[in-house]
Formats: structure tokens, C-alpha cells, sequence
């Protein structure tokens, strides 16, 4: 029988809207949690609306390795929470929404990389961890342009401002 929004989509396509929905909703949620304080890993008393930093705490004290210092300089400065948070936000939306996918594909590759190297080596193998694995699934979402399934992705790549600026596509 299955579920009739997905007939026709196949078991690839299914996998890559699969990745690409939890990917999106993994960012989209962290972006909620640190600006409301949902109580997962932020408190409401840490929350970015109750006048906490999103990036003190993790910047601040769970950084390791050579680039330790460099971090946990940037821990709570303004701008770094405004580009954290603007990533969160655009990133998931773009992903949950199937548009912006070639730029949502690398900047979030690229947040993945700035992660990955907040905590080096990673603690449970010495090159990969999980950010590595997201960077690898951020690349092929843009490579197989993702959002053009169970997303508005067909529809963004038409409108005038994508035809104007590919590199929104």
C-alpha cells in the first residue's frame, strides 16, 4: 500500500528525503532550543530570548585540541551567536523546505567542518565523527538536489530571483 504522498519516489529518493527532512529538523531544532530554552540542551534561563549566548557554553568549555583557544575566544561574542543562530535557522529551513539546497549543501558542509574542528582529535576515533558523516550527507543532498522531492525545490529553482542568482539554487 504504502503512503500515497511517496508513491512513485522509490527507495533512494525515499532515503535522501528521509536524510535530508532529519538533517533539516536536527538544525532547525537546535536553532528553537537555544533561542526558547526548550529545556533539551538549553535552559530557559540560558535561552537566547532570556539574554543567554547560544555559543558560551559549548565555545566556552567543551572545546579540545589545537584550536581550543582560538574558540573559545569567540565563546559568546555577539556576532558569532548571530552567524550560529542565522546558520541553524537557514540551514533546517532550507533542508525541511527542499529550496536553497546548493547553498544550504555547502554551508552546512562548512558548519560541519567548523564543528568537527571545535573538538580535535574527536573523542571516539581519531579523524571522523558524526560531523563528518553530516558533511558527507550535506554534500550528497546538494549533489542529488534533495528538495526537488517532498519539497518546493522544482518550484525555487523557476522563480526570477533563482534565475537571477544560481548560486541560490
Amino acid at each position: 500500500m504504502g503512503v500515497p504522498i511517496l508513491k512513485g519516489y522509490g527507495l533512494e529518493k525515499m532515503t535522501w528525503i528521509a536524510l535530508r527532512l532529519a538533517l533539516g529538523w536536527t538544525l532547525f531544532w537546535a536553532f528553537l532550543d537555544k533561542l526558547m530554552g526548550l529545556g533539551y540542551a538549553t535552559t530557559s534561563a540560558s535561552a537566547w530570548v532570556n539574554g543567554g549566548s547560544p555559543t558560551s557554553g559549548y565555545l566556552g568549555y567543551a572545546t579540545s585540541g589545537p584550536l581550543a583557544g582560538m574558540y573559545e575566544g569567540l565563546a559568546g561574542n555577539v556576532a558569532i551567536d548571530w552567524l550560529f543562530m542565522v546558520a541553524l535557522l537557514f540551514i533546517g529551513g532550507a533542508l525541511i523546505l527542499g529550496i536553497g539546497m546548493k547553498i544550504a549543501g555547502y554551508s552546512g558542509a562548512a558548519l560541519m567542518v567548523l564543528l568537527w574542528s571545535t573538538r580535535l582529535p574527536p573523542e571516539n576515533n581519531p579523524i571522523i565523527d558524526e560531523h563528518i558523516v553530516f558533511l558527507a550527507v550535506f554534500l550528497g543532498l546538494t549533489v542529488v538536489k534533495a528538495g526537488h522531492w517532498l519539497g518546493f525545490g522544482k518550484w525555487w529553482i523557476g522563480t526570477d530571483l533563482v534565475k537571477r542568482y544560481p548560486f541560490l539554487e
